[in-house]
């Protein structure tokens, strides 16, 4: 098997089409052209981009549930993890319908980025360039299937973003580091859940926490 930094690599572990990576290849471009200038991510990580964003991004399309019709992605930056996982699951073959998957991302020019992207990879995708903690944005975002995010916050205020998007038959997928022991045991004093850690598949340090039944047990800080 290739190592999975090349697209040889990604398209072999992830199983995808050729398709697929001839658009991840053009959101490679994209964002070599547009990190000269905006800082998207940061530029040690740009030699790496196949496995530090796309398949750190790609293994949560591995484990959300089949049946997922709607997919919000908080404080999507330059579309890790969101927009590969609406990219990947754009091309999911037939009878599974791809999910509805909503990016938000309150800075414009992250956002006119992710647009570019998505026109340029005819990939169906929700750009929101609003604030999640908004009461109008939570107005407009009813409960979604699953709700995803990567270096967004600490897990005790990404609950907190996330819980007005999470039914009891939702999950959260969030990409954490080696902090995510001490970052469960913070999130428990104001909340109930089920969390199942799952080793990434691209930093043996790093895991995808997955979060279902969340329930508020007290006030929680804003």
């Amino acid at each position: 098997s290739y190592p999975i930094d090349t697209p040889a690599g990604f398209a072999d572990r992830f199983g995808v089409s050729r398709e697929t990576i001839e658009k991840l290849e053009t959101y490679e471009a994209t964002l070599r052209t547009w990190q000269s200038r905006i800082n998207l991510v940061a530029p040690s990580t740009l030699e790496q981009v196949w496995s530090r964003h796309f398949a750190d991004s790609a293994q949560l399309a591995l484990l959300a549930p089949e049946s997922a019709s709607r997919w919000l992605d908080l404080g999507s930056g330059a579309g890790f993890p969101g927009l590969v996982v609406a990219i990947l699951l754009a091309g999911r073959p037939a009878p599974t319908p791809a999910p509805t998957v909503t990016l938000v991302e309150s800075d414009q020019r992250k956002a006119a980025f992710l647009r570019e992207v998505a026109r340029l990879t005819a990939t169906p995708v929700e750009i929101l360039s609003i604030r999640i903690e908004q009461a109008a944005t939570q107005a407009t975002l009813q409960p979604v299937d699953v709700v995803s995010a990567r270096a967004l916050a600490p897990l005790p205020r990404l609950l907190h973003l996330a819980a007005p998007f999470l039914s009891d038959a939702s999950v959260g997928l969030f990409l954490k580091g080696r902090d995510v022991e001490s970052e469960i045991a913070d999130a428990k004093r104001h909340w109930v859940f089920e969390c199942e850690l799952v080793p990434s598949l691209t930093d043996e340090a790093a895991a995808v926490a997955v979060i279902r039944h969340l329930v508020a047990t007290k006030e929680v800080d804003p």
